[in-house]
């Protein structure tokens, strides 16, 4: 905890850093005001109480597009676009050559492939915001005329998504983190009051059904207690995993220039065991929404038979469990391969007259290197799971489903703040090779 306050302290110190900070800040603040502008044409509390009735799909579409969705807000959309977009594109990028060859130019490359990204993201906001109307109609204002009603709907929806697809980029720009990743933060940092509001309420309800007033506040205190060390500790597992690497040893052969010998050096290549982070958990998230979006949005109240049955077997029943996790693990081993180039670490190290003892160099390296990486997408696939779903069906059988931190929701916090802490400590190294406390250190003259 000290480290990441010295680092916080010292990152505003340093005058380049703070300013992109505090840029990335005011974007974020940008984006939470966004959040309380009311859409056009749409009565909120309308909307909002459909979004509820879809139940565990509505929560987790609002998960997804940064927690702006049951708000109907302009921004309702989120994020959620662009990463749907993301998907999309990577998956186009292993079937279309074409996409291949532009993903392995370089910067321009990744230039073309964003610019493709964006657009497409656009286009499916577009798509999805004519879905949403259609589905909500019944939250349409009646003061105009149905279709020029909806279609100012539609159009705000998908301005919104574009606007936050330019928040996002912003960031990335000018500010310091990934843009979408820190406004799914800020989405969920949100509900953290409402988080602690809502346990507050089932521990008093709690204390309330106990006869005996003074077991009753000691039982409420209990669980409170209970749940906020359960949360802890998952979040601190969490971190921990995130944080872990396989660190594969390197030794260096000796050269000699003129006169001085360098090299001989031993180092490691680092793989660390969540590899993709969060993104296997949301390809599964937005793959098993599909059925459910589709039947809620055109069969809502149908009594047919495989309407029924799409709209059971998708929102929370045991088969949707069993298929999440399967798609975790297939989702995992699917991003990684796209993703990790074994091949590039190889010929890196031997272009560097190294090589990992006990394997020759070429393609003996290259199979060490993506054997040991297959070894960590299981302990990675099975570690998803185990935050996902143990914590969900736990919170489902216990009633504090919606009370305690679980799931993609950790995943993104932990993964988004880690990831913002060692950006952030990059950046200072990088302005003091020897290290940013000693440079401190020599600056203001302290011992």
């Amino acid at each position: 905890m000290n480290g990441i306050f010295d680092t916080a302290v010292n990152a505003f110190r340093v005058e380049s850093i703070r300013k992109r900070l505090l840029y990335t800040f005011m974007i974020l603040g940008i984006f939470m005001l966004g959040g309380l502008v009311p859409v056009p044409g749409l009565d909120g509390e309308k909307f909002t109480e459909v979004i509820r009735q879809w139940g565990q799909l509505g929560s987790i579409m609002d998960l997804i597009s940064g927690g702006g969705l049951l708000h109907a807000s302009v921004l309702s959309l989120g994020v959620s676009p662009y990463i749907n977009a993301s998907i999309i594109i990577q998956l186009l990028t292993v079937v279309i050559p074409a996409l291949e060859d532009m993903s392995k130019e370089g910067e321009s490359g990744r230039k073309k492939m964003d610019k493709i990204t964006r657009y497409s993201a656009i286009g499916l906001a577009f798509i999805k915001s004519c879905l949403f109307t259609y589905s909500t109609r019944s939250a349409l204002n009646s003061s105009l005329p149905t279709w020029l009603n909806a279609g100012l709907v539609a159009i705000s929806f998908t301005a919104g998504a574009a606007i936050v697809v330019f928040l996002g980029e912003k960031i990335n720009d000018k500010g310091i983190g990934n843009g979408v990743s820190l406004l799914i933060f800020a989405g969920i940092v949100t509900r953290l009051p409402d988080m602690v509001k809502t346990l507050y309420q089932k521990c008093v309800n709690i204390s309330d059904s106990i006869d005996n007033a003074a077991l009753g506040i000691i039982a409420g205190v209990l669980v409170f207690v209970a749940v906020a060390a359960v949360s802890v500790i998952i979040i601190v597992f969490v971190l921990y995993v995130q944080n872990s690497e396989r660190r594969i040893p390197v030794q260096y052969s000796k050269k000699v220039i003129g006169r001085q010998q360098r090299g001989g050096n031993r180092d490691y290549i680092p793989l660390k065991v969540n590899m993709s982070g969060v993104m296997p958990v949301i390809f599964t998230m937005s793959l098993l929404a599909i059925p459910s979006v589709i039947v809620t949005l055109f069969f809502n109240n149908s009594t047919n038979p495989v309407a029924v049955w799409l709209k059971t077997s998708f929102t929370g029943s045991p088969w949707y469990y069993v298929v999440y996790f399967l798609l975790v693990i297939a989702f995992t081993f699917f991003y990684t391969s796209i993703n990790f180039h074994p091949v590039e670490i190889a010929n890196s190290i031997n272009k560097n007259g190294g090589m990992i003892n006990g394997i020759r160099s070429g393609k003996p390296t290259t199979d060490f290197i993506k054997a040991t990486a297959h070894r960590l997408n299981w302990v990675e696939a099975f570690f998803l799971v185990l935050v996902c779903i143990v914590p969900t069906i736990i919170g489902i059988l216990t009633g504090f489903e919606n009370v305690w931190f679980a799931g993609t929701s950790v995943l993104i916090l932990t993964g988004v703040a880690n990831d913002l802490i060692v950006q952030v400590e990059g950046e200072l190294e990088v302005r003091s090779p020897k290290g940013f406390l000693e440079d401190l250190t020599i600056k203001t003259g302290r011992r």
